[in-house]
């Protein structure tokens, strides 16, 4: 039981979990969304649902993984397949769908930064969908707020009686806000080139999180050092050297950044001649 709500809810005599059902829906929308944006890289909506056959599966093995890693508990190998039991992290999920996205780029032989492009919208939105679920799970808070003046939603949320900071509403707001900033520099010309909005993604959720987990009350460390914390810093580098090297190759007038395969070019409006009466 956690805050006000059940944890789950009954369908067809099935125990479901709010968690695992948000988590589900956020995937889902993912795969949709992605399948609306794949034109803006020149993909097709088969090539998106063959990246979530490689995406899904390793994104799920590496949250699990994550945690597994970095949890003081230790798990054993039955403990580590049972999913349903809790216990993921989304920077694992992360991780693990990259190597997806890697795979699929090897073999089916399409350039990585188009892919990542595409999927960076659907990620955001499935990390700000996870975040609500993170609601009814009871994990992801934040310290222990004693001010009264703050002990109210959504500033803090009480868990088992006791008010913490709701550290996985800052996110979700903070990832719902990157994904419409997303969304529509994908759709903008002035941002063709390709691995711009894959670099967004790694600058503003690594921003985010650094900022959010160091008011975390459970995370995962490494020594004294909280591990998210640590990856969000890696991840805004590898984005600003990322955008610093696109410059670069714009004012050298370099069209083909990192691309074995050009962008998609418009197809020009051909008029059609009159006939003549």
């Amino acid at each position: 039981m956690f805050g006000f709500f059940d944890s789950y809810f009954l369908l067809f005599g099935l125990k479901i979990t709010y968690y695992g059902f948000i988590i589900a829906l956020g995937m889902a929308l993912g795969v949709f969304l992605a399948c609306k944006n794949a034109r803006l890289r020149g993909l097709k909506s088969d090539d998106v649902l063959i990246i979530a056959c490689y995406v899904l599966p390793l994104s799920i093995l590496g949250a699990r993984a994550y945690y597994a890693i970095f949890s003081e508990q230790n798990i054993t190998f039955l403990e580590f397949l049972q999913i349903w039991n809790g216990g993921m992290a989304i920077y694992g999920g992360v991780i693990g769908g990259a190597i997806g996205v890697t795979l699929y780029c090897i073999i089916h032989k399409k350039n990585f930064l188009d892919v990542a492009d595409v999927v960076a919208p659907s990620l955001i939105l499935g990390q700000a969908l996870g975040r609500i679920g993170c609601y009814f799970a009871g994990c992801c808070y934040g310290v222990e707020v004693q001010n009264p003046a703050f002990q109210t939603f959504p500033l803090s949320t009480q868990i088992e009686g006791v008010w913490h900071l709701s550290t996985f509403f800052y996110e979700s707001l903070w990832d719902l806000l990157i994904f419409i900033l997303l969304f529509f520099l994908l759709r903008s010309c002035k941002f063709s080139q390709r691995g711009v909005i894959a670099s967004f993604y790694l600058i503003g959720y690594g921003l985010g999180r650094f900022w959010i987990e160091g008011l975390r009350g459970d995370s995962l460390m490494i020594g004294s050092i909280r591990t998210s914390q640590l990856l969000s810093i890696i991840l805004v580098f590898v984005g600003l050297i990322l955008l610093l090297v696109y410059y670069i190759l714009i004012k050298k007038n370099v069209k083909k950044a990192f691309a074995p395969f050009p962008l998609p070019k418009e197809k020009k409006k051909t008029k059609k001649p009159k006939l003549s009466q």
